[in-house]
């Protein structure tokens, strides 16, 4: 039987992306529509270069005129240190010329600093998307003015893989580290009121403290989403394989009975009166349930009618079709493997009754 954790989980995109104007301007166009798909690299909308375009320009200008400036005064340099090693000039003027050709030089730097900013700002003219993922909702339309780092334009979600958090209570936690050591873990997925396939994946993420408040575990699985099954902020049934438990005693889940003061089932004794027992159920699993004490393999247990039996009634179980007068039964089933036979209980506790066969 495979020892599973159930959880309530919640679908998370692996990458959420808000995208911001770098510059101020006018929207001018707006290349997708609310809600597409988009890739990485696509254009989404562009600002009104113009103003940019004349700001590169104007830097450009600038650059030529400062060049042609330091180059005059670097020549300069040049002809009054030869002066001065001929003795024609002395040292001051020397340094002052060679000190303006400096100067000319930074000015350039400066400049080709300036030329570099306003590319840049005019590349951000044009918004491209950073990531492949799904648009919403357009914040502004064609002809707006957007500000530097202002409200989001618009949010991509990459949906594509996909993770999906939930948290198990800590007990579960030295299996789970056990495990994980060894192999990928399964985690398996179904959407509520959704009759499609289950959607599978992996453990990939394990808190790394538990939740003093609630005594559980962050987990995170990663899921491939190509059909778009999964979506951001959906709400889902998690299920967590940890291992495989052989030769577990299981019993069919309808056979007990559970009260305040405990589960136990009825056992058919040899002489065909029902003993109550007391076990202890660990998991259901396909309305099988693990029995951890109180029920040996080979058994027989009452699957049905159990709410007329008391301890030490007698039952009569039916082996085939109904005999005449009779209602038709079947017979008890044993706990044993991960197999169960429906049962039926007759009623209490006069008449004859046959021993009960088990297979």
């Amino acid at each position: 039987m495979p020892v599973e954790v159930t959880a309530v989980g919640n679908v998370e995109a692996i990458s959420t992306i808000s995208i911001r104007a770098q510059v101020a301007g006018e929207v001018q166009n707006i290349h997708f529509k609310e809600g597409d798909f988009v890739k990485k690299g696509q254009v989404l909308l562009t600002i009104d270069p113009r103003p940019y375009e004349a700001a590169l320009a104007q830097a450009k200008a600038a650059l030529a005129r400062d060049k042609a400036t330091g180059k005059y005064n670097r020549a300069q340099a040049e002809r009054y240190k030869t002066l001065f090693d001929q003795g024609v000039i002395p040292a001051e003027q020397v340094d002052s010329v060679t000190s303006a050709a400096d100067a000319s030089d930074a000015v350039v730097n400066a400049d080709e600093a300036a030329v570099k900013t306003a590319e840049l700002n005019l590349e951000y003219c044009t918004i491209a998307s950073p990531i492949d993922g799904r648009t919403g909702t357009v914040m502004v339309k064609a002809g707006n003015l957007v500000k530097v780092a202002d409200v989001p334009i618009v949010v991509i979600n990459q949906v594509n893989p996909i993770y999906v958090n939930f948290t198990v209570p800590q007990q579960y936690w030295p299996d789970i580290k056990e495990d994980i050591e060894r192999r990928a873990l399964r985690v398996t997925v179904t959407i509520p009121q959704n009759s499609g396939r289950p959607v599978e994946g992996t453990l990939t993420f394990v808190d790394n403290i538990v939740d003093s408040t609630t005594g559980t575990i962050h987990l995170r699985g990663t899921f491939e989403n190509s059909l778009n099954r999964l979506w951001p902020g959906l709400y889902v049934n998690v299920l967590l394989t940890l291992s495989q438990q052989p030769n577990a005693t299981v019993v069919p889940a309808q056979s007990i009975v559970t009260t305040q003061q405990g589960s136990y089932v009825y056992v058919v004794k040899a002489n065909d009166t029902v003993e109550q027992r007391t076990i202890l159920p660990n998991r259901t699993i396909d309305n099988d349930t693990v029995i951890d004490k109180g029920l040996k393999p080979g058994e027989v247990i009452v699957t049905d009618g159990q709410v007329n039996l008391v301890p030490g009634a007698k039952i009569e179980a039916k082996n085939s079709g109904p005999e005449p007068d009779d209602e038709p039964a079947d017979r008890p089933s044993k706990a044993v493997g991960s197999t169960a036979h429906k049962g039926a209980a007759a009623d209490p506790p006069t008449g004859d009754a046959n021993r009960p066969t088990s297979q």
